[in-house]
């Protein structure tokens, strides 16, 4: 039995239940690579770096083939296009709003009182709010090798982000390894309420699709160019990480072609 078909088979079709699973997918990879936080010593951090170089190759990729092309093919470019704007101006708001903090960026947002902590909570949890709304969106598109294809990319560069954060955390020398692996484990489990929320608001509102492909792309966009690769080239790592994206772009795209 093919993924399809299983996946088809556990929701019964429906696109919604389709959209839940998905996120639940990319929550478990990210836990997969989390896992290596509980036995390995912290890599160095050129090697985290290239592997969130990667996980932004995919989403750039995800964002064109998977949401941009495919909403400009159902509705045109306009709503794409307002769609887009109004993700990266999503992200920016809520970047602002929550205080939030970064391996090496450190602080950001209000000055609130919280712990650091949950600070690195906040900080993930802003960076997975548009994989998870962009895999549920895929689904309740309806078109599901489109969508199977999207949550495969977003699920398996969940795997470097998973080990980012918790050998990330373990650096800071606040957190034994159990700490970091749940912060980690934590990071990814606003994606399934999100592909929830995706996948309920374009099959109730079919027309908001092109909208919703846009928004959800625009706001991935956002995420590689404001975190993703600022953070990767602050230690020296740019070329390496860049290699990383490149990698991360093009089995992406080999991925697209694939799946046809």
């Amino acid at each position: 039995m093919g993924f399809l078909e299983l996946l088809t088979l556990l929701s019964g079709q429906n696109l919604v239940l389709l959209g839940l699973l998905g996120g639940l997918f990319g929550a478990l990879l990210n836990t997969a690579g989390a896992v290596p936080i509980l036995f390995l010593k912290s890599p160095p951090r050129v090697y985290l770096d290239v592997g969130l170089g990667f996980a932004a190759g995919v989403m750039l990729a995800a964002s064109f083939t998977s949401l941009i092309i495919p909403g400009i093919e159902l509705g045109g470019a306009f709503p794409v296009l307002v769609g887009i704007a109004l993700g990266s101006i999503t992200i920016t708001l809520l970047d602002r709003l929550l205080p939030h903090i970064h391996a090496i960026k450190g602080r950001e947002g209000p000055g609130l009182r919280l712990r650091a902590i949950w600070l690195f909570v906040l900080a993930v949890t802003i960076h997975n709010l548009p994989e998870g709304l962009a895999v549920g969106v895929g689904f309740g598109s309806g078109n599901l090798v489109l969508a199977i294809g999207l949550m495969l990319a977003i699920a398996f560069q969940n795997i470097p982000e998973g080990l980012s954060v918790g050998f990330s955390l373990l650096s800071t020398e606040s957190y034994n390894r159990t700490r970091a692996f749940l912060v980690s484990v934590a990071s990814g489990l606003v994606e399934p309420p999100l592909a929830l929320i995706g996948a309920w608001t374009v099959s109730v509102a079919h027309q908001l699709l092109p909208y919703a492909m846009g928004f959800a792309a625009g706001a991935m966009i956002f995420v590689v160019s404001d975190e993703v690769i600022p953070e990767t080239h602050r230690l020296g790592h740019e070329r390496r990480a860049s290699y990383g994206l490149l990698a991360g772009l093009i089995i992406m795209l080999a991925l697209d072609v694939l799946l046809g």
